[in-house]
C-alpha cells in the first residue's frame, strides 16, 4: 500500500473555508457527545519557542491523526513561519499512514473555523463591528471564517504593534472583502475595542492587551492567541464580567487557554467556566440568550479539528487526483 504525499501548496487548494467551518463544528458535536479519543497536548519547551504532538480519533467516520506543530514567534526574522505543523492521517483499523501532508494551513484554516463556529452561537446575530488585535496570519483566517457565519459585519478595526502587520492586514481584507465593508487601522487597542461588537485576540501576549474598562456589554471574545500556559490577552475583570467562558476543551483550557493565568491566580476559579463549544453545538447547553450577554471563546487547539480537516484534504485529493504516491511502509 502507499501512503499519500500532500505538501503544503497542495493542501491549500483541497479545502475551503466553509468545508473546514462545517467539519470543525461536527467535531466539536461528536466530542461533547463522547465520540473522539484525544489525550492532552504534549508538550516540548525551547528556549526560541515550543512543539507541540496532538493525536486523536474520531469514531464516528473512522478519522484519526497526528500533528506535530511548532510556534517559534521570531522565525520570521529566519524567513521561516511562526507556526509550521505535519499531519499523519491514521486508518484506525490498520494503523496504516494514509497521508503525510503539510498542517501549516491546516492549522490556520481549522483555528479560523473554529472562530466562526463559536461565533455562530455566541455572538450577537446582528453583529456590525468586529476589532481585530493582531494582524497577523491568524488573523485573516479569523476574518475569512467570521464573515462566512455573520452576514451583518460592516465594519473591521485592527490594531497591530507592527505597522506593516496592520497595513498588510487592511490590503488583505481589501482583496477578499465584498464593497462596503469599513476598514480601519486603529492607533491603539482602546481605539480599536470601544464599541466593538466582536473582538478577536490572536496575539502572543503574555500580559492583558484588552481592559474591561474599554468594552461594552453584549461584546464576544474570540481569544485565539492564548494556547500555552502563561499566555493570556484579556483583563481577568473581563473574565469575572463575562455571563458565558467557553471553551473547546476544559482540560487544556485550565493549563493553557485564556483562563490559564486567572485560575491559578485564583482571580477566577473552575466554576466560571459555561462549558465546552461542542456541548452547545449538540444542544446540551444553550449559547447567547440575550443581548446583553458578555462571551468568551477560549480557544487552545484540539487534535479532532485537525483530523477532521485533513480527512477532507485527503478525500479531495483522491477525488482530484492530486499528491503523490510513496512507499513509505514496506
Amino acid at each position: 500500500m502507499d501512503t499519500l504525499l500532500l505538501p503544503e501548496e497542495d493542501v491549500k487548494k483541497l479545502v475551503s473555508m466553509d468545508e473546514a467551518i462545517s467539519a470543525v463544528e461536527s467535531a466539536f458535536r461528536e466530542k461533547a457527545l463522547g465520540n473522539v479519543q484525544m489525550p492532552p497536548k504534549v508538550y516540548l519547551f525551547y528556549g526560541s519557542g515550543d512543539l507541540r504532538v496532538m493525536p486523536c480519533y474520531i469514531k464516528t467516520g473512522e478519522i484519526s491523526s497526528v500533528k506535530i506543530v511548532n510556534v517559534h514567534p521570531r522565525n520570521p526574522e529566519k524567513g521561516l513561519p511562526t507556526v509550521m505543523a505535519v499531519i499523519v492521517l491514521v486508518d484506525p483499523e490498520t494503523g496504516f499512514p494514509k497521508a503525510v501532508m503539510g498542517g501549516t494551513w491546516i492549522t490556520g484554516i481549522r483555528t479560523g473555523a473554529a472562530g466562526a463556529v463559536a461565533a455562530k452561537y455566541l455572538a450577537r446575530k446582528n453583529s456590525r463591528i468586529v476589532a481585530f488585535i493582531g494582524a497577523g496570519t491568524q488573523a485573516r483566517m479569523q476574518f475569512l471564517g467570521i464573515t462566512r457565519v455573520i452576514q451583518s459585519i460592516r465594519e473591521i478595526r485592527v490594531f497591530d504593534i507592527r505597522p506593516e502587520a496592520m497595513k498588510a492586514f487592511i490590503q488583505f481584507i481589501e482583496a477578499h472583502a465584498a464593497a462596503g465593508l469599513s476598514l480601519v487601522s486603529a492607533s491603539s487597542v482602546k481605539e480599536a475595542v470601544e464599541g466593538a461588537d466582536i473582538i478577536i485576540t490572536t496575539t502572543p501576549s503574555r500580559k492583558p492587551v484588552v481592559m474591561s474598562e474599554w468594552i461594552s456589554d453584549g461584546v464576544h471574545f474570540n481569544c485565539i492567541g492564548a494556547d500555552a500556559p502563561g499566555k493570556q490577552e484579556l483583563d481577568p475583570m473581563i473574565l469575572k464580567r463575562a455571563s458565558k467562558i467557553v471553551v473547546d476543551d476544559v482540560e487544556q483550557a485550565i493549563h493553557s487557554g485564556e483562563i490559564n493565568v486567572p485560575l491559578s491566580e485564583g482571580i477566577i476559579g473552575a466554576s466560571s467556566i459555561y462549558g465546552e463549544l461542542g456541548e452547545i453545538i449538540a444542544g446540551m447547553k444553550k449559547g447567547r440568550e440575550n443581548d446583553s450577554e458578555i462571551t468568551i471563546f477560549s480557544s487552545t487547539g484540539l487534535a479532532i479539528q485537525d483530523a477532521a480537516v485533513a480527512n477532507i484534504v485527503y478525500e479531495n485529493a483522491l477525488k482530484r487526483g492530486a499528491g503523490t504516491r510513496i512507499r513509505l511502509v514496506i
